[in-house]
């Protein structure tokens, strides 16, 4: 039987709900709140949003008036050069909070799109400040969020930096399988994997060329498979290894 024959993963709700029916708060992955700090979440939220597979959910040329909560599917950070060369700088998954560097910055600071169908919470950029005055406790969550990207974004410079290709792959290939695996989106050993091979040479800084070398190889020697957007880790302690990449306990993320 082929991977493809598998029915659908099952996507959460489009999130019409209140956000005590959330469907992410029973993921242990996530922070668990107080009723009352989940019904301020609920008043600062100002609706859901759906997205199409990529169609922008922030455009880079302008600034959003809402921040952003992905609540389903996969979708991506970029920047573009005036030549039209693009750079892929972080991979967001549900639970992942969208749009608060704008609030530190002079002008737009990237772009968001779609890789999947998505659903997002949306909150009104207008009244953040008055969430961390009224809510300390949400508003140090939001700043947590915030750190944990710049880790992110940390250990992305170091891959662009000082890894060759075959570690550049395995270090994304087992980033984005664990990030899959512990917001649920991973069922019988296959994580749901919608990028090309376009998106990969992106986040990496290499060329497409290189990124297809470089995937073959790694999947000749029997580390990974893809099977129509869907990624099996075969040998992660190999990968881990050509990778550099070593898993940590996490802690519960808060989720907004």
């Amino acid at each position: 039987m082929r991977f493809d024959d598998y029915p659908a993963i099952a996507q959460p709700p489009r999130c019409a709900h209140p956000c005590e029916e959330c469907g992410l708060r029973g993921n242990p992955a996530f922070l668990q709140v107080p009723d009352d700090e989940v019904r301020t979440i609920e008043s600062f939220r100002s609706g859901t949003r759906v997205v199409d597979a990529g169609t922008s959910i922030v455009d880079e040329e302008r600034t959003a008036p809402q921040l952003f909560t992905l609540y389903s599917g996969w979708a991506f950070r970029f920047k573009t050069l005036s030549d039209g060369r693009r750079q892929i700088l972080g991979f967001l998954l549900p639970g992942d909070f969208i749009g608060l560097q704008d609030e530190f910055a002079d002008g737009h600071t990237h772009g968001v799109e779609a890789v999947t169908g998505v659903t997002l919470c949306t909150f009104e950029r207008s009244r953040l400040w008055e969430l961390f005055h009224t809510r300390p406790k949400l508003g140090y969550h939001i700043t947590w969020l915030a750190a944990r990207e710049e880790k992110m974004v940390d250990d992305n410079l170091v891959t662009a930096g000082r890894r060759n290709a075959a570690e550049r792959v395995a270090m994304l290939l087992m980033h984005l399988y664990r990030r899959a695996e512990r917001v649920g989106m991973v069922r019988d050993g296959w994580a749901e994997f919608p990028f090309n091979q376009q998106h990969i040479a992106d986040a990496l800084g290499l060329s497409l060329v290189h990124t297809n070398k470089t995937l073959r190889r790694l999947q000749h020697l029997g580390l990974y498979k893809l099977d129509n957007g869907w990624l099996r880790i075969m040998e992660p302690r190999a990968l881990e290894r050509l990778g550099d990449y070593f898993e940590r306990p996490l802690q519960p993320t808060p989720l907004i």
